[in-house]
């Protein structure tokens, strides 16, 4: 059972998660949150000293979000463009249906020379778990055949970080979630297709 505490900080932690994907770190205040969560600021500090805590907070909650699905997907049996698809699905809805219009990592990797340190810190952290991922299943996809690139499965998980990033700026730019869409279908698309 979750105490009244627990359920207080998860809509606290959702709430910054909301602030900081549509607004970033430097947009959004803790009297932002008291007001989307109906609480004073002082219950705010009581959970989350400062805005540095409750960033890192979000990222690591971030985080262990992404691991157990990337944990389960693999666990399922997905073969590597099972899993890329479906990494993909993931960001086309909820940037289709504005849930995650842009993931909270990239909007905080976007401010990270001006975020405190420890802040910094774990967005980095997110990116190298990230980025660890992605190399794994390109090369699985390599190896199976199913998965075809120049180059080595690192400089491809690069590339393909930026457009996935590039691909979220460009649906926010234009308004238009259908571009995150195709550029995802191109990407895989590329990938799946066998060098001549």
């Amino acid at each position: 059972m979750t105490s009244s505490g627990e359920a207080t900080a998860g809509k606290i932690l959702e709430a910054a998660r909301q602030l900081i994907m549509r607004r970033g770190y430097s947009g959004f205040s803790y009297a932002d949150i008291a007001e989307a969560v109906d609480i004073r600021k002082a219950s705010i500090h009581h959970h989350f000293p400062t805005k540095a805590d409750l960033a890192i907070a979000v990222m690591k909650h971030h985080r262990e979000i992404f691991d157990t699905d990337m944990a389960a997907l693999q666990a399922s049996g997905a073969d590597a463009l099972a899993q890329l698809r479906a990494y993909f699905g993931h960001w086309e809805r909820c940037i289709a249906d504005d849930s995650a219009p842009f993931c909270v990592a990239g909007m905080l990797g976007a401010e990270l020379p001006a975020l405190p340190e420890d802040v910094a810190q774990e967005v980095s952290a997110y990116f190298r778990n990230f980025d660890k991922w992605l190399e794994d299943v390109l090369e699985e996809g390599a190896k199976s055949h199913q998965l075809h690139f120049k180059g080595t499965a690192k400089s491809e998980t690069k590339m393909l970080i930026s457009l996935i990033y590039g691909a979220m700026l460009a649906a926010r730019a234009h308004g238009d979630p259908g571009l995150f869409k195709e550029v995802a279908s191109n990407s895989i698309a590329q990938l799946t297709r066998a060098s001549s």
